[in-house]
Formats: C-alpha cells, sequence, structure tokens
C-alpha cells in the first residue's frame, strides 16, 4: 500500500478537526478527498505528509511511519499545499534550484528542473519573480517543486486553482499522466475535475469518512432516480408508496424524480400504477446523479 491511514484523529483544544479516519490508497490511481470547507481535508493531508502530527492513530507512506520515520516518508512524497507557500523574491528557477538541493537531486538537479519546468508549461515564465506570476503560474511552480524529486505519492490540495481554461486542461492531463504509475491523493471543489480524473473517491464531513467507494457506485445505489412525467397532478405521497422508492422529489409541470437503488422494478411499477389508476405518463427515464449531487446529498 502506498498510504495507511488508521484511526487518525486530530484535536485543536476540544474540536476534533479529525475524528478516528482510517483508509487505504495502493500504489497508482488518482483518489478524489472531498469534503466542504472545515470538513478535514487539509488537516488529514498535513497529517499524511507529516507536517502535522495525529492526536491520536497512525499513518504510512510506502511503509513508513510518517511519525517515526518523517525523512523517510517525505522523499518519497511531493506535495502542493492549498495555500502553495512560494518564496516571491526568488527567481522561478532559481527556487527549484533551491528545491533540488533541499532534496539532494546532487547531479541529476539541473536535467531535473529543466525537465519540471517543461512538463509544467514554465519555460517563459522561468526567470521571472514568483512574485510576478499569475496565481495560475505560481501554482505550476508548486506542482513543479512537488514533482522535483519523482516521489512515489502526490498529495495535491486544489492544484487547478486560479488557472484558466486552457491551463486547466494541460494540467489535468498531467495529473491524469502522473497517475498512471504514482499514487495520487487529490483533493478539489471541481466536482467535473474528479469526474474527469478519478475512478475512486473519499468523501468526509465533520472529521468523519461519510464515503469511500468507486464514483459510478455512488452515482448508482441510492442516488439513482426515475425521472416521469404525468399529464396531470398526481400526490406525491401515492408515488412514495411504490416499492423499491426511497423518496420523491416534485417539480413544476407535473414532473417528479423517484430515487432508488432498484431503477428497473420502479419502471415497472410506474407503468402498472399508470395503468391501474389510469394516470397518462408522458416521458419516462432513469439516470443517475451527478457527483456534484452525490456529494450535496451526502454532506447536507
Amino acid at each position: 500500500m502506498s498510504i495507511i491511514v488508521s484511526q487518525i484523529t486530530k484535536l485543536y483544544g476540544q474540536q476534533k478537526a479529525v475524528d478516528g479516519i482510517s483508509f487505504e490508497l495502493q500504489k497508482g490511481g488518482i483518489v478524489g478527498f472531498l469534503g466542504p470547507n472545515g470538513a478535514g481535508k487539509s488537516t488529514t493531508m498535513k497529517i499524511i505528509t507529516g507536517y502535522l502530527p495525529p492526536s491520536e492513530g497512525q499513518a504510512s507512506v510506502c511503509g513508513f511511519d510518517v511519525a517515526k520515520q518523517p525523512m523517510e516518508v517525505r522523499k518519497r512524497v511531493g506535495y502542493l499545499p492549498e495555500a502553495n507557500p512560494l518564496y516571491p523574491d526568488m527567481y522561478v528557477k532559481e527556487f527549484l534550484g533551491f528545491m533540488a538541493g533541499m532534496h539532494q537531486l546532487g547531479r541529476n538537479s539541473e536535467a531535473r528542473i529543466r525537465e519540471m519546468i517543461g512538463l509544467t508549461g514554465l519555460e517563459r515564465e522561468q526567470h521571472k519573480k514568483i512574485g510576478a506570476l499569475s496565481k495560475g503560474y505560481k501554482q505550476r511552480v508548486g506542482l513543479a517543486q512537488a514533482l522535483l524529486h519523482n516521489p512515489e505519492v502526490l498529495i495535491l490540495d486544489e492544484p487547478t486553482s486560479g488557472l484558466d481554461p486552457n491551463q486547466l486542461a494541460e494540467i489535468r492531463a498531467l495529473i491524469k499522466q502522473l497517475g498512471r504509475d504514482k499514487t495520487v491523493m487529490l483533493s478539489t471543489h471541481i466536482m467535473q475535475e474528479v469526474e474527469a480524473l478519478c475512478s475512486r473517491v473519499i468523501i468526509i464531513n465533520k472529521g468523519r469518512i461519510i464515503a469511500d467507494d468507486a464514483i459510478s457506485a455512488l452515482q448508482q445505489g441510492n442516488s439513482a432516480y426515475i425521472q416521469v412525467q404525468f399529464s396531470d397532478a398526481v400526490p406525491a405521497g401515492e408515488l412514495e408508496q411504490l416499492p423499491g422508492v426511497s423518496r420523491v422529489a416534485a417539480a413544476e409541470g407535473h414532473v417528479f424524480r423517484l430515487y432508488t437503488a432498484d431503477p428497473e422494478t420502479v419502471r415497472k411499477n410506474l407503468l402498472q400504477f399508470s395503468l391501474n389508476n389510469n394516470r397518462n405518463i408522458l416521458s419516462l427515464h432513469s439516470n443517475s446523479q451527478s457527483l456534484e449531487e452525490v456529494f450535496r446529498e451526502l454532506t447536507n
């Protein structure tokens, strides 16, 4: 396993920022780490990278304990924090050279810096001071330093913040490429980004994990729904009584969403309901919720 988190708790006074969470990430692949603001995402990532000690529990990266072997962990982790702390008075190439020295890259540093500048699209900006860069290019510098020492694990906290649409496409493609042979833990509020890049998501809310599954599985189950439009008014209560329906949401125009874990059964029951009660159905289709809808449902 690349990352193992076991019963981690983090206390700030009497407040539990993280409350006994556990999960494992295998080598390779991109996992979305989602949650509302203040849910405990950044705290968890700081614990995994060794920047914060846990109050309780254990975490390990590539077999090394983050509390007992922090230097071994940092050799194997590339971290782009949300705040992205940089030195504004340093030039881009100078900063990457400084970070290469911190990672003790030695004779390989020049070649590695050139490679990272090319990979993150910083060629035109490499001789500028970091303080003069746009937010999007500062994000690229942060990503370049996270990749500089060729880590096995990447922890990315809002990596595409401040990027324009063209930059977004480039950085997403880069992250997708990196996920082929590295373990990438990606935190973002952009659900389309998660759907495009990740196969699995972990959702944390109020310090606790409330979902950990493949995106497709989360979008099915109780999040699947049948949308039906009747020609005339139908009491929602009658639809709620249909076998297999977990809840009903009404919209204008005699349209209803019937949420279910078994769309096919509910579809058959709806057709039978319309025949038995002389209710004309104008349209009927099944669908699954978007990840954004699932997220809102779970965290609300």
